[in-house]
Order: structure tokens, then C-alpha cells, then sequence
């Protein structure tokens, strides 16, 4: 099952996005999860992993290539994806540049495009999580990680926050 963050700032074209996806939704088994504001993205990213983030690039606040980059720091594995009517290099350039981003997609977009972008970012997921699980493994092998180290970074991967605990001066556990 995946998991896929949708993110623009008009619901109008989250709900659109969200119509445009269901067929492929239903296909590959994947849940979406909308959001007009990056902010709430982000603290969503912080206790949810997602297989992919498919961002706008105009939004009050913070551009999309922004977000995605704080998306790359918080989950480098998930597939980024922008959705923007602007045609600009620059913005293309640096959403490629800085966010990582594995396809630009062009408002309005054409179904038929937006669907093969989605199954070939699944397709992209799918050997990333293999070349990882190949690298740990490999690690693990060679004695650079423990097999408990390994554990937590699986954890981590699939519960975002999950082994970061925040400790008071006197050993008690804050909670956000």
C-alpha cells in the first residue's frame, strides 16, 4: 500500500487532483492525504511516512520548492513530485536542483501523463526501497551498522519520530 501527501494551498485543485488519482488510487492500493498548508504537510511528515509528496509551487507562505526540500530532509525516500502552472526554468531548475524532484507536473495536467507519472514514481519507489534494503543488508554484513541500528532505521523509516525522545533535566519525557 502507498501512501501519497497532496499538497496546494487552492482546495479546489487538491479535490481535482484527488478525482484525477482515485482510478490509479484503487489500482496500487494507495491513500491520499490533503493539505492546503505546508506548515501542517510538515508536521504531518514528522509522524507519517509517505511513499510519495506531490507539492504546488505557488503557495502563500512557502513555494513548493521549499517544502520539498524540507520533505527530502524529513523523508528522503519518498518519491517528490511538483505541480505548478508556471513554465519557468528557474523554478523547474531548482525544484530539480534543490527539492530532488523526480517529475515536474504541468497545470492542468493531462490525465493519462499524470497517471503514468504516478506509476512510474512507484516503480522509482520500489527500486530505491530495494537498493536500500540491498545497502543495510550489506552494511549490516560488514559490521559498519548493528543489527539494532539497522532495526531503528527501519523503525524510523516507517514511524517518522518514532526514536527521537526529547528528555527533561530530569530524565522525564517531554511531549510536544
Amino acid at each position: 500500500m502507498y501512501k501519497i501527501l497532496l499538497l496546494d494551498d487552492e482546495q479546489n485543485v487538491l479535490l481535482a487532483l484527488q478525482r484525477s488519482l482515485k482510478s490509479v488510487a484503487k489500482e496500487m492500493e494507495m491513500t491520499m492525504e490533503l493539505f492546503n498548508s505546508p506548515q501542517e504537510a510538515i508536521k504531518r511528515l514528522s509522524n507519517t511516512a509517505f511513499d510519495f509528496i506531490i507539492s504546488d509551487y505557488h503557495m502563500p507562505g512557502m513555494n513548493g520548492i521549499q517544502f520539498l526540500s524540507i520533505a527530502k530532509e524529513m523523508q528522503p525516500h519518498a518519491i517528490r513530485l511538483m505541480l505548478s502552472a508556471s513554465a519557468e526554468f528557474k523554478t523547474i531548475l531548482g525544484a530539480i536542483n534543490d527539492a530532488e524532484v523526480f517529475r515536474y507536473i504541468a497545470k492542468p495536467w493531462n490525465q493519462d501523463e499524470l497517471l503514468e507519472t504516478i506509476q512510474l514514481a512507484a516503480a522509482r519507489r520500489q527500486q530505491i526501497m530495494e537498493d536500500q534494503t540491498l545497502a543495510d543488508e550489506l552494511r549490516l554484513q560488514r559490521g559498519v551498522i548493528t543489527p539494532q541500528e539497522l532495526e531503528l532505521k527501519k523503525l524510523e523509516e516507517t514511524e517518522p519520530g518514532i526514536t527521537k525522545v526529547k528528555w527533561g533535566p530530569d530524565g522525564s519525557v517531554l511531549l510536544d
